[in-house]
């Protein structure tokens, strides 16, 4: 009787043993666990996820607009919504894209930039080429490195021994301004040949000289006073200096030096050679109703 008692009293006791340790085992696996000092513990079975770094160079597509100087950012939300903004040449309606470094953004068709817009004129010595692009020698855009922190960029050219005025910005509507051949900013050269200009010559430049079927045309040319006949003033509004090469070498001159001295009402005046400054308010208000 002893033993019978004895052997169901440990039935008992291991019955109540496994119902406990089930117990134990599935608070385990399903609830925190607390430690000593009563702060929880996370559950061993639960997934632990580590937030999305962000790229600190991207910028929020409406904030990108606003920045531009367009819009104010709510209405960028708008304008967003509209269909009226694009990157990289695909209409973006989502709210929270955000724009990479490098993309092209554009509102309404033209091209918006969030930097703070600068514009700086430059007077350019010889030897200096007028482009962006890196391994090319001496450029001018050593000569501005130090001018803003915006992405500015020459408009037009001039050849690595030209001297004289050349304008930067990242203001894409100023730049299309002036590459605008019939409605553009006109640039006075001071143009030196290699021998006398005839009369004669100089009036077929003023009508206009149609070399391989294309019409190069300027807007004045003239003799300068108190110097040779070697020493021409001549407007365009082409911005570059190739067409003016290319109309003096079909006619059997050529260009000992060329200097561009005006751009618009914008002069030298008060730039040293190799030296720029940053045009007032007043000059790009003049600048922008040309």
């Amino acid at each position: 009787m002893n033993r019978h008692q004895g052997s169901k009293g440990k039935g008992k006791t291991s019955g109540r043993g496994s119902n406990n340790t089930r117990s134990n085992s599935s608070a385990r696996g399903n609830a925190p666990i607390k430690n000593q000092g009563g702060f929880t513990k996370p559950s061993s079975t639960t997934k632990q996820t580590s937030p999305k770094k962000s790229n600190p160079d991207e910028i929020r597509l409406n904030k990108y607009v606003a920045n531009s100087g367009m819009c104010s950012r709510r209405e960028a939300d708008v304008h967003i919504a509209t269909g009226l903004v694009s990157v990289n040449g695909k209409v973006i309606i989502e709210m929270g894209y955000k724009v990479k470094p490098g993309d092209e953004v554009r509102y309404d068709g033209a091209r918006i930039n969030p930097e703070k817009k600068a514009y700086v004129l430059l007077n350019k010595p010889k030897g200096f080429a007028t482009t962006t692009s890196e391994g090319k020698g001496r450029t001018v855009m050593d000569l501005v490195a130090n001018a803003t922190s915006s992405r500015i960029k020459p408009i037009g050219r001039l050849g690595r021994n030209s001297k004289g005025l050349l304008l930067f910005t990242n203001d894409e509507q100023i730049h299309d301004k002036f590459t605008n051949s019939k409605n553009g900013v006109a640039r006075l050269f001071h143009i030196e040949l290699d021998k006398n200009l005839k009369l004669e010559d100089l009036k077929k430049i003023q009508a206009g000289l149609k070399i391989e079927g294309k019409l190069f045309s300027v807007e004045e040319i003239s003799y300068i006073d108190g110097t040779s006949k070697k020493e021409i003033g001549l407007k365009i509004k082409n911005t570059g200096n190739t067409i003016i090469r290319t109309i003096f070498e079909y006619i059997n001159y050529e260009i000992v030096s060329l200097d561009c001295v005006a751009i618009g009402h914008l002069t030298k005046k008060d730039i040293p050679r190799g030296s720029w400054k940053h045009l007032t308010e007043l000059e790009l208000n003049t600048l922008k109703m040309l």
